[in-house]
């Protein structure tokens, strides 16, 4: 199996950097969650986020379902999901087992990008198989809604929009350095993942600058 660790990205097995992640990367789920309950997702449910980070979603979640379990790869993130009282599991895309009621709902945001296509393939289909019948899927991240001829005009434009100051979020150079050594993929692509898993697209969302994209399915 890939070794998901080992491409998780050094800043996020870097406690000072998990420290600062909430302030660099702020979200507000009120619109996803509203999303989640007009999909069935309530107060007796189970939610698993699967690439959990510092618990942002988890922790916006847990108030309108019965149970979220929070996974992540990263020693330091699962500290500070515990730090805050979120159920939290040392796993990965690909070791993640799940036990008790089967899943109403999997999310997960800006994780799936670091694992090569053929690697997502087999996570998609691993969240389909925990899921139950008609379960949710929810995957906001970086996927490219431009044709590869596109590429560089898309990258530089994302690129001058980047702040200077890493505080404040990412930079040019860590942009570049996504792009050179992480696997964000095509949606044409990605598309034909979820579907292949399983999936029923429900909804996609596109950013306007064509880098992001979100996904609400449902478990055929």
């Amino acid at each position: 199996m890939l070794d998901e660790l080992a491409h998780a990205g050094l800043e996020h097995l870097d406690p000072a950097y998990v420290a600062e992640y909430d302030r660099k990367s702020p979200t507000d789920w009120t619109e996803d969650i509203r999303k989640l309950q007009g999909m069935g997702i309530g107060a007796q449910s189970t939610v698993v986020d699967l690439g959990a980070g510092t618990g942002q979603f988890a922790l916006a979640i847990a108030p309108h379902v019965r149970r979220v379990i929070a996974v992540d790869v990263s020693a330091p993130m699962v500290a500070r999901l515990r730090e805050r009282g979120v159920e939290p599991v040392h796993a990965g895309f690909l070791t993640y087992e799940h036990s008790g009621d089967p899943a109403d709902a999997v999310v997960t945001r800006n994780a799936l990008h670091h694992l090569p296509d053929f690697w997502k393939a087999v996570a998609l289909r691993r969240i389909a198989e925990m899921l139950s019948a008609e379960g949710v899927l929810v995957v906001k991240d970086l996927v490219f809604s431009f044709e590869p001829d596109e590429a560089k005009a898309a990258f530089e434009y994302w690129f001058s929009s980047a702040p200077a100051d890493p505080a404040q979020g990412w930079t040019a150079d860590e942009l570049s350095e996504h792009v050179r050594t992480e696997y964000s993929t095509f949606t044409w692509l990605f598309e034909q993942m979820l579907e292949r898993a399983g999936f029923d697209i429900s909804e996609r969302v596109l950013s306007a600058n064509r880098i992001f994209a979100a996904y609400f399915c449902v478990r055929r």
